[in-house]
């Protein structure tokens, strides 16, 4: 199945390629316009931006919304991971925010959620979910994001997200768990 991945996120839409396969993961035009991400929850977002790719290109569409929650700041960041230290923060003032208000060892957990939209209209949805601690400083160049300082439980030898290679981060982080469970709803 061919897939539009409503995104600009080049890191997100190199993800989605491999965690698809066999499906065919195609970039978004860049003339069609996504929603701002106002929703409550991830799957809110998710949603909407299958929904207005779906529409947009008459194919079927995949969206997701993700981020992390930090159980010390009540699950901030949250929806708003991206823009945790502002509207036009970058990866780096993120990180550096979390890093500030969260101690070192506390729990995290990377959330993403998947929506699917065919041309029909047809919607699928699935929530992935990788749990972890706070590194006391970041560690490791791979990955993007909150990588860097997220340890995740299912490795447990303190390596960060950004100290595994693509295959380990994909069988245990939150998108990739959210592809798998796609996938059986869908079929490869």
């Amino acid at each position: 199945m061919r897939l539009v991945l409503a995104t600009r996120n080049a890191h997100k839409a190199r993800e989605f390629a491999t965690l698809l396969s066999p499906h065919e993961v195609v970039a978004l035009a860049d003339e069609v316009c996504l929603p701002p991400e106002t929703g409550e929850t991830f799957l809110d977002n998710a949603r909407a931006k299958a929904r207005a790719a779906a529409r947009a290109t008459g194919m079927a569409a995949i969206a997701d919304d993700s981020g992390i929650e930090a159980a010390a700041l009540g699950g901030a960041p949250g929806v708003r991971s991206a823009r945790f230290a502002g509207e036009h923060a970058s990866d780096a003032e993120n990180l550096a925010k979390l890093l500030r208000e969260a101690p070192a060892g506390s729990p995290l957990a990377y959330v993403c959620a998947l929506v699917l939209v065919d041309p029909g209209g047809a919607e699928h949805a699935v929530q992935g979910r990788c749990t972890g601690v706070l590194a006391q400083q970041p560690r490791g160049d791979g990955g993007f994001g909150y990588d860097p300082a997220f340890e995740p439980d299912d490795i447990g030898d303190g390596r960060t997200m950004a100290e595994l290679d693509p295959a380990e981060k994909d069988a245990i982080s939150h998108r990739g768990r959210a592809a798998r469970s796609l996938l059986e709803l869908v079929g490869p």
